[in-house]
């Protein structure tokens, strides 16, 4: 999409509505990425204690402190609506700037299933009856239809709220880390046997456990002085998801959990273990907070999406109708939400592997576009910069291609039926690239406007 159509529409948008500030995004950055330890069961399960910790402390130096530095400078240098598409785009061209989005929406899809599951997986430790039989089902219908209604309220409703969730998903753990550290180490238990040791797919939850950063780069037009915030957001953000998921796995190490608690809703019998059912009961409530809080997150970030692509030409203008109150692209939350309840029978891990293979991917396309630029537009106006020139750029890329690689590998070794995810994922990636060249958007001049909205 031209800067100047996006930076008018953004602006005819927002202009009258509330932004985000630094707080609201640091907090709802951290709903996108982290929402919590939760998600770190299998790789506590797969791999122990000892091993979870490196693989905790590692990945974000090889995984999100890469990105978070690519975010800040692109995010602070293009702050438009739709965020990485546009970045993408412009660095690369359109079709690799749908490609972006396609890979970012498919991957969406795997995602945006699991966290109705969590949430009724966590109130079903509060009240089993509750959940039983297809209340389940419906509950996590309800989550879907409560979180696009937030949504559409707009973007500072759901970054104020997140302030607020955020508070009360802690306060579990910063309780179970006291309790924990008050306290002598545990007997110990048997570690991972060396043949069940799966070291590669400890990794791969990881990642998906630190993905995110790029996501609210989407909203730019919705958030106040975009070039100072984003930067001050990372930092804090990247800061904020290390420490709230390292503290309370080694107090779980500390006390000496035992390793067959760590499937999902792991953390409740951890917290049992430590501080009793009281302690459980929190840790179970908190999890329906994250999963509410993560899903609210992401929504705000993917919707944009559709409405940015709508602009371009490569879906239907009615993608681009936005509520004149709040700014929010109230048909793109409608049909997000309609599209990812349709997936909720669909299972956790397989999901999880991917949508780190499709996330991973557009996450890849965002440092070749912040190397593209660098090179395209050499005295574009950057008020944060990679440091090192262009061997900085080109160098902070190198760790995440390596870490993908190590996923391609494992989404080989992974079956769904007769075929594997790696093939599946393959598939997803070639419909994105014949839906490019059927839409109407591919055949549009550069600089061309789509036709009106009938």
């Amino acid at each position: 999409m031209s800067a100047a159509r996006t930076t008018t529409n953004g602006s005819r948008r927002q202009g009258a509505t509330a932004k985000l500030t630094l707080l609201p995004l640091i907090t709802a950055t951290y709903f996108m990425v982290a929402g919590g330890p939760y998600g770190l069961e299998e790789v506590i399960g797969k791999t122990g204690y000892t091993a979870a910790l490196w693989i905790l402390l590692l990945t974000p130096l090889l995984w999100s402190l890469p990105t978070a530095l690519m975010v800040s400078e692109l995010a602070s240098t293009l702050p438009e609506e739709g965020g990485f598409y546009v970045w993408v785009r412009r660095g690369m061209g359109p079709f690799w700037g749908y490609q972006e989005t396609w890979l970012t929406l498919a991957g969406s899809v795997f995602e945006m299933a699991l966290y109705p599951a969590l949430f009724v997986d966590y109130l079903g430790r509060l009240a089993p009856r509750l959940t039983a039989g297809s209340r389940g089902l419906m509950l996590e219908l309800a989550m879907i239809a409560t979180c696009a209604a937030w949504n559409i309220v707009g973007a500072r409703a759901v970054g104020t709220g997140s302030i607020w969730l955020n508070a009360l998903l802690f306060l579990p753990f910063v309780t179970m880390v006291v309790i924990s550290a008050a306290r002598p180490a545990g007997p110990a238990h048997a570690a991972v046997a060396a043949d069940h040791l799966d070291f590669l797919g400890g990794i791969l939850v990881a990642m998906w456990n630190y993905m995110g950063w790029d996501n609210l780069s989407t909203i730019a037009g919705e958030v106040d002085r975009p070039q100072r915030t984003y930067p001050l957001a990372m930092f804090w953000a990247v800061s904020l998801v290390v420490i709230g998921y390292v503290l309370p796995v080694a107090a779980a190490a500390h006390a000496r959990v035992d390793l067959s608690v760590w499937t999902t809703g792991g953390w409740v019998d951890a917290g049992r273990a430590i501080g009793g059912p009281a302690l459980a009961l929190a840790v179970a409530a908190a999890g329906v907070i994250g999963a509410i809080g993560t899903f609210a997150a992401l929504m705000l970030s993917f919707t944009r999406l559709p409405a940015v692509m709508a602009e371009d030409g490569f879906l239907p203008r009615i993608f681009t109708r936005h509520s004149a109150r709040t700014g929010a692209p109230w048909v793109a939350i409608l049909f997000c939400a309609l599209a990812w309840a349709a997936c909720l029978p669909l299972g956790f891990l397989r999901l999880l592997i991917l949508d780190v293979l499709l996330t991973g991917m557009s996450i890849l396309l965002e440092f070749w576009a912040l190397v593209a630029l660098r090179i395209r537009e050499p005295n574009l106006a950057r008020p944060y910069r990679v440091p090192g020139g262009l061997f900085g750029a080109i160098a902070i890329g190198v760790p995440p291609l390596v870490l993908m690689v190590l996923g391609v590998v494992r989404n080989e070794i992974e079956h769904v039926g007769a075929t594997n995810e790696l093939m599946i994922g393959s598939g997803i990636v070639l419909l994105g690239v014949a839906l490019y060249f059927a839409s109407p958007g591919s055949r549009r001049k550069p600089g061309a406007q789509p036709p009106a909205q009938a």
